[in-house]
């Protein structure tokens, strides 16, 4: 839009949206700067071992074993993983296409690094995942709920940590995860219905 002296005025939306890449930005590089020597090791291997789900399904084969409501979490959490991986890496990344972090500028410590993805950075994949499941999970059976939640909340971090998503790819693959999570319930909710017909 332009005003009557030709400058051109920025909408609030734009501003916004700039002001929130920044504080995104300041906060990745405030982890990158923060020394965490007995960190670094344990995070980098979370994340990989987040690669493709496999703690989640590691978790889901588990419980499968037990017949009952650890089984039918099972199920739920597995549904909540494939709606959040396919929401994520369909639909979100090749929406917004957001470039990943330049984890060299950010000087993140070599230690830390993982494989550096190359699908586009916003919304994390590995989050969305894991929380989706997490909560799913919890929801159907209870005494699962926190360390699975607070194993989620590691994977997320550790995706900041490592260098390769800001902390907004996270928070909106946190907000993916639960949506795909209540997705899931429902399904499972009216498929339970429908058998009990």
């Amino acid at each position: 839009m332009t005003g009557t002296t030709g400058t051109t005025t920025t909408s609030p939306l734009r501003a916004v949206l700039k002001d929130l890449r920044a504080i995104d930005g300041a906060v990745y590089a405030a982890v990158a700067a923060t020394p965490t020597p007995t960190l670094d090791t344990g995070l980098r291997r979370l994340s990989t071992a987040a690669n493709n789900s496999k703690i989640s399904f590691a978790v889901a084969a588990s419980l499968a074993l037990f017949p009952g409501r650890p089984r039918r979490a099972a199920l739920t959490g597995l549904g909540a993983i494939a709606v959040a991986s396919a929401s994520a890496n369909l639909l979100g990344k090749r929406l917004v296409r957001r470039p990943r972090p330049d984890r060299e500028a950010a000087r993140v410590v070599v230690g830390r690094h993982v494989p550096m993805p190359d699908s586009a950075s916003f919304p994390s994949g590995h989050t969305a995942s894991a929380v989706a499941f997490a909560t799913a999970v919890g929801v159907v059976l209870p005494p699962a709920a926190v360390p699975l939640q607070v194993l989620a909340m590691g994977v997320g971090y550790s995706r900041v940590h490592t260098g390769v998503h800001y902390p907004g790819d996270v928070a909106a693959g946190a907000v993916l995860g639960i949506a795909s999570a209540v997705v899931s319930l429902v399904v499972g909710a009216s498929l339970t219905a429908a058998k009990g017909k």
